[in-house]
Order: structure tokens, then sequence, then C-alpha cells
């Protein structure tokens, strides 16, 4: 896939888990994103989610905030991603999610988990959106470009 192009694929599940809205939204704009791109979108909460979401699809977004010290939500989306680990080889994968704190260390452990898992990171990285104005003057230019397409 070429960098930073979606291709029209026939069904896109959208996985994501939010804690405060942000994430939520994200997973929202993905998924009209992605119609208008002429794929069928499914949004799907990691509440309900499992590994059979990930099967039927040609391509998977997954959605999480960072949390604590800059990790994946413990009770529910990381057992997620466990099951998962062993599902999304050979998968185009994108990897949302947002911040107020930190540099973005999560979403660079999770783009390195995905690709050990076989999966190919759309765009060869995550999108991350800092929920912190202040923050967003010391952020990577990359961060700060997605935040104002999001």
């Amino acid at each position: 896939m070429e960098k930073g192009r979606l291709i029209r694929m026939a069904k896109v599940n959208i996985i994501y888990w939010s804690g405060t809205g942000n994430t939520a939204a994200m997973a929202a704009a993905i998924a009209e994103g992605a119609k208008e791109a002429g794929a069928e979108a499914e949004l799907i909460t990691a509440e309900t989610a499992s590994a059979d979401d990930v099967r039927d699809a040609k391509a998977i977004a997954l959605g999480c905030p960072s949390m604590g010290a800059e990790q994946l939500e413990e009770t529910i989306m990381e057992p997620l991603m466990e099951e998962l680990d062993g599902a999304i080889s050979g998968k185009t994968v994108v990897l949302f999610g947002s911040y107020g704190w930190g540099s973005g260390d999560w979403m660079r452990d999770w783009e390195d988990r995905v690709s050990s898992d076989g999966a190919q990171v759309w765009n060869g990285e995550g999108i991350m959106l800092i929920t912190h104005r202040m923050m967003r003057r010391s952020m990577p230019a990359r961060q700060q470009d997605v935040t104002s397409q999001v």
C-alpha cells in the first residue's frame, strides 16, 4: 500500500476504547472518512470486540488513548490486544488515540507491537491527538499536522 493513501476496501472495522470521548470522536471521524472513500465501516467498542471482528475485515483501525505511564488501557484494551496479537497478521491497521501528557511513547510501542504481529501500520505511524493545548507547542511537527487535520 502506498504511504499515506487508503485503498478502496470492502470492509473496515474500527475498534476503540474511549474514556473521555476523545478517542470515540476520532473513531467516528475515521468511519466517516472510510465511508467517503467507498468502504463499509463499522464502529465497534473494545468492550464488545473480539478476534472475529478482525478476521472478517480487509483493514482495521484500533483506537485507545494513552493511559498511566503511556500505555494502553489495561482492563479492556490490553486484554483485547492480547487476543488480537494472533489475528492481525497480514492486515492493514490504522492506529489512533489521544493523550494529554508524555511524548507519544505508547503509540510508538503499539506500532512496534502491531508490526511484530505481522500487520502493516497504515502510513507507517499511528495518529495521535493531543488533548492539552499547552503541550501542543512541544509536539513533534508530525503530531501537530495530524492534530490540525482531525
